[in-house]
């Protein structure tokens, strides 16, 4: 693939984050172990760090000439953490802090891939007091969250009502989204090129937390059979969205698929990089192992960084 000849050269020093204070810190510590291995294998030096909500000193004190921040959630993936990225002037891998707080923001992300001509299911957004109006079935989720935390399926009103008394207690913002019954696709993207497209077949329906990263028993269909139209429609939306959204480096799209074509649900701007995690199985599915990855990253943000200097 054609993002392999921007692999950072043997001996880069690269600053690996993980950790972060959100939902998802568990992931990200696996994230970033894998990742900061993956990168010592390539002949990296690396400084791994785990973090909280660290500051701009705190950061700014860690060696490293270029950022790897293996972080999922608001804070390390939304925006917060890029802002004091951007402010510390070294190339960091992932996307810029505009483009990272509108991915985190699933209501904003809808708006915007709209405007590309993009499918999505009809949803409504979910404030404290809000007035539920859709048809059930319907999936509650934060509106500002990944890995599935949170998530409810709702076949009733009352259902609806139950899941939200539980999740406003922990969240302000919740999208309603219709419920599509199909096939579950997604699709990394690394340097806006399409991975394979893989389908995802949990054991009890319901691709949850637990599906993602504790349990080993959904399957990963890498290069499905897909009917006619559909495997080239969904690497064209996945591209759209990349652009909607501004992503750089590395990025995932999730699609439901049914009857009537793929539909948009939600893009990641740092997807996991853990042994259960779809992007380093696609890579690999393409001939790119997990060091060839993670190295290439390091270099695109390095290429950048000297492009910067150079424009500076």
């Amino acid at each position: 693939m054609q993002f392999v000849s921007s692999i950072a050269e043997p001996g880069t020093s690269v600053l690996v984050l993980k950790g972060g204070p959100d939902a998802e810190r568990e992931v990200s510590l696996k994230s970033g172990t894998m990742v900061a291995a993956a990168l010592r294998r390539a002949g990296m030096s690396v400084n791994e760090v785990t973090v909280d909500r660290a500051g701009a000193d705190e950061i700014r004190a860690m060696h490293g000439e270029v950022v790897f921040p293996v972080l999922h959630g608001a804070w390390g993936e939304g925006g917060p953490l890029q802002e004091i990225l951007q402010a510390d002037g070294r190339p960091y891998v992932g996307c810029g802090p505009a483009a990272a707080r509108l991915a985190m923001d699933k209501v904003a992300t809808k708006r915007a891939i709209a405007e590309f001509g993009i499918p999505t299911p009809r949803s409504q957004e979910l404030l404290r007091g809000t007035e539920f109006s859709l048809e059930c079935p319907v999936v509650l989720k934060p509106s500002d969250d990944g890995s599935s935390v949170d998530l409810r399926i709702c076949r009733s009103p009352q259902d609806v009502m139950r899941a939200r008394l539980e999740i406003e207690l922990r969240r302000e913002r919740i999208l309603a989204e219709e419920f599509i019954r199909g096939r579950e696709l997604t699709v990394g993207l690394v340097a806006g090129e399409c991975l394979p497209i893989i389908e995802i077949r949990p054991n009890d329906g319901t691709y949850d937390y637990e599906a993602k990263y504790n349990r080993n028993d959904t399957q990963y269909l890498i290069d499905p059979e897909l009917p006619a139209g559909v495997a080239d429609a969904v690497r064209a939306f996945s591209r759209a969205a990349w652009h909607a959204i501004g992503c750089r480096d590395v990025a995932r799209v999730d699609f439901m698929l049914d009857d009537r074509g793929p539909w948009f649900l939600e893009i990641n701007t740092m997807p996991g990089f853990t042994d259960h995690s779809l992007v380093p199985k696609a890579a690999a599915h393409a001939g790119v192992p997990m060091e060839t990855l993670v190295s290439s990253l390091v270099g695109m943000a390095l290429a950048r960084g000297r492009a910067g200097r150079v424009a500076a």
